[in-house]
């Protein structure tokens, strides 16, 4: 008898994974999203790295360690033990949004080290979320004492006055400069799983589209439109991608998926433009 296996695509183990909400596997979902970069990692190696801190970080707490002592024994463990930090001497390598590699070199950026920092506290019976502040992802965990909102990159709990001085610089740009306008607890909800590894996509699809690396932001906007795929605009980028790559046919494909979906958008003349131009070359 003759088996045929038929191993999946990177992409296609990607859209099994975050196919549906329910048991959605924040931590196997973002360490395949290197798999691009790295096709020979094994994401299961991977997941099994972090179960083994796991068992290390369970054999330091007392059977009977309340949710506080839990907290702290984790931050000891994952930023003064292993080391784990913030790589700000080169925040835009597309290295610190991949899990192995953070693994590895103990160096992040708020959300890969949030994704790690998530599943041991999880692990460890902690109510623990993730939290999509603007400009720097946190993490906050409810204790019975209330919610302690935590920086991801050291471990520091952060009052209200310096969650209120992180989120200045974007209230003014966005000229919400009433408090009244949005409150500070809007700011503070619980990102699901799929937000959080739609917004690990769009780091990295803000670091190639910087570089103009074409066939790079091709495959996060792949990802990207698996992972949403009402989110139109991404269509329209992938097409555009897709143009300057000289992928004619893609471009045109996902230009008119976008002019069809997306409604009267500012950018319509521009982008009916650019596909009357693709349709005109392939002609």
């Amino acid at each position: 008898m003759n088996f045929s296996l038929n191993v999946p695509t990177p992409l296609e183990y990607f859209a099994s994974l975050v196919h549906t909400d329910a048991d959605f596997a924040l931590l196997e979902a973002a360490v395949s999203l290197a798999q691009d970069e790295y096709p020979d990692i094994s994401v299961q190696q991977v997941l099994g790295e972090v179960d083994q801190l796991l068992a290390r970080l369970q054999r330091r707490l007392p059977t009977d360690a309340g949710p506080l002592q839990k907290l702290r024994t984790l931050n000891q463990f994952v930023f003064r033990d292993l080391n784990f930090a913030g790589n700000f001497n080169n925040f835009t390598d597309p290295d610190n949004s991949f899990v192995h590699v953070v693994l590895r070199t103990r160096l992040a950026i708020p959300i890969s080290m949030a994704v790690i920092w998530l599943e041991l506290a999880q692990g460890i019976g902690l109510k623990a979320r993730g939290v999509a502040f603007p400009g720097h992802f946190l993490v906050k965990v409810n204790l019975s004492e209330g919610q302690v909102v935590i920086d991801p990159l050291n471990g520091q709990s952060l009052s209200r006055e310096e969650l209120a001085e992180r989120l200045e610089p974007y209230r003014n740009q966005a000229s919400l400069v009433d408090e009244q306008e949005l409150p500070l607890g809007l700011y503070l909800q619980a990102a699901s799983p799929r937000e959080i590894i739609a917004r690990m996509l769009r780091n990295l699809k803000e670091i190639h589209a910087a570089q103009e690396d074409w066939h790079r932001l091709i495959a996060v906007l792949d990802r990207l439109i698996v992972l949403l795929p009402q989110a139109w605009s991404e269509y329209r980028d992938r097409g555009l991608a897709h143009a300057q790559a000289r992928h004619p046919g893609h471009a045109l494909e996902d230009l008119e998926t976008y002019l069809a979906n997306a409604g009267a958008t500012s950018d319509r003349p521009a982008i009916t433009a650019r596909a009357a131009e693709l349709r005109r070359a392939m002609h």
